[in-house]
């Protein structure tokens, strides 16, 4: 049977599966039945520590986790109370569940995501300003993160293969309010024709078999097969080939999987320092309360800078991550030259120009220093981040920060605007806003019309200091401008 992808969204994994086999119901506490194979290969890896990693897969406690976006999230009571328990290691994330209803998540102030994946950003630690590259992206959680540390400059291309994948990333890339991303759906080696050695650090964080994450989902562990880490393992490589090519010499690259399986940790981390000109960054030194990567699983090179994350020794999942320093000689790196590169849209015509100054008389433009960066696809203008390539040659699902659409006589802002605002920007400068009670936060993002009593044309609906959207404000009603394919009842 031909293999498929397998996704989980909430836990922001990915991995590839094979022919679905039986599998006994399980609920947490409960026994869970490992497959034969699986159970002989790691009492044999891990000897005495046996005992405790397959008590920990079979009825261990599985925890949930949340991260806050920091250029979002604010300091309202009801909000704070969600930030008891800090995920360790991380700036931003926390342990407990989020509500994908909950109007924090629908703002953008907070993201699902499995404790343990979320290092994974963290030990990227990129630079604002630099180029950088999420090479299998989806669904976001990875990607949301690198946007933080990025602080609104430089550039991120978040790019997924699969097209349904690359959508859910370019619609969590928006609710975070990411204003400097390209949202890109192609093969690797489709990337690296066009970004060859371009980016300042490449995240790879590959498909892979997903025994990290057999306790918290069936489907993983019910397509698992002795030879399934080695198949991945060939995909793996081709991967990371592709992605060394985009590398800037000196750039950095992370590898990371969520899987136990040292064909595609260990063994790949040894056969990139064989094949390449890399250097291992001692990731011990970034993080504490991890496992090193086993130096004997890997072909006679010091892995013990790299990490694992075992669930019988730290409160997630298991994963495995690398990080490598790129140092090719000169001589060595073959660049060719340049395609000229072609922007994006146009520039707003002088009608375009006349109905943008009317909206910006009402509504004052916050991003006044990227002014020079929007563009018009269509008759939808963007907020274009800069760019040295001809961004016409890819397939984008997103091409920065679209803010909004001319229509006869008038523009109308996107909910992508929206939600790259900040509550501090809204005090900043002094843009319109109506302060919503729970109640009708309910109505509007069921997409009922609100009363106000005034008439200030567009305005940001704002529940305990969280952008919920735009509306139209008219005769002391606001018209809803919330997108219809979002929806829904909260009653």
């Amino acid at each position: 049977m031909e293999r498929r992808l397998f996704e989980d969204r909430a836990c922001d994994i990915t991995y590839v599966t094979g022919p679905l086999l039986s599998l006994k119901k399980f609920e947490r506490g409960c026994l869970m039945e490992l497959p034969g194979g699986f159970t002989q290969k790691y009492e044999k890896l891990l000897g005495t520590e046996a005992a405790d990693f397959f008590a920990a897969l079979t009825t261990g406690e599985i925890y949930k986790g949340f991260r806050i976006n920091p250029a979002k999230a604010g300091d309202t009571p009801e909000f704070q109370k969600l930030l008891t328990q800090p995920v360790p290691n991380t700036e931003t994330g926390y342990y407990g569940t989020v509500k994908g209803r909950d109007p924090f998540y629908t703002s953008g102030w907070l993201y699902s995501q499995e404790p343990s994946a979320m290092l994974v950003a963290e030990v990227c630690a990129v630079a604002p300003g630099e180029k950088v590259l999420d090479l299998c992206a989806a669904p976001g959680g990875k990607s949301t993160r690198l946007l933080d540390q990025l602080e609104g400059q430089g550039l991120l291309v978040a790019n997924e293969i699969y097209p349904k994948r690359a959508k859910a990333l370019s619609e969590n890339i928006e609710r975070w309010g990411g204003r400097n991303a390209l949202v890109t759906n192609h093969a690797p080696r489709e990337l690296a024709k066009i970004f060859e050695a371009d980016f300042d650090h490449i995240l790879v964080d590959a498909p892979c078999s997903g025994e990290g994450m057999f306790r918290k989902e069936p489907a993983a562990l019910a397509q698992w097969t002795p030879t399934l880490p080695v198949e991945c393992a060939f995909r793996q490589r081709e991967i990371l080939s592709e992605a060394l090519k985009m590398l800037k010499p000196g750039g950095r690259l992370t590898y990371s999987t969520c899987t136990f399986a040292p064909e595609e940790d260990e063994e790949i981390v040894a056969w990139l320092l064989e094949n390449y000109p890399l250097e291992l960054v001692d990731l011990q030194q970034k993080l504490t309360g991890v496992s090193s990567g086993r130096t004997a699983w890997g072909t006679g090179a010091d892995l013990s800078g790299t990490v694992r994350i075992w669930p019988h020794l730290f409160k997630g999942e298991g994963h495995f991550i690398a990080q490598f320093v790129y140092q090719p000689a000169i001589e060595a790196v073959h660049k060719k030259k340049k395609k000229k590169a072609v922007a994006l849209g146009k520039p707003l015509n002088a009608e375009q120009q006349k109905l943008f100054a009317k909206f910006v008389e009402g509504f004052p433009w916050p991003f006044a220093q990227e002014a020079a960066q929007i563009r018009c696809l269509g008759q939808k203008a963007w907020l274009i981040p800069e760019s040295d390539r001809p961004l016409t040659h890819l397939h984008l699902l997103r091409e920065g920060l679209e803010l909004g659409e001319f229509k006869k006589n008038r523009f109308e802002p996107d909910f992508a605007f929206a939600l790259a605002i900040s509550e501090a920007q809204v005090a900043k400068f002094g843009l319109p806003y109506y302060a919503l009670s729970f109640a009708e936060w309910q109505q509007y993002v069921a997409g009922e019309m609100l009363h106000s009593g005034a008439s200030r044309g567009w305005l940001l609906l704002i529940y305990k200091g969280a952008v919920a959207g735009f509306g139209k404000e008219v005769q002391g009603q606001i018209k809803n401008a919330y997108p219809k394919g979002l929806r829904f009842q909260n009653r």
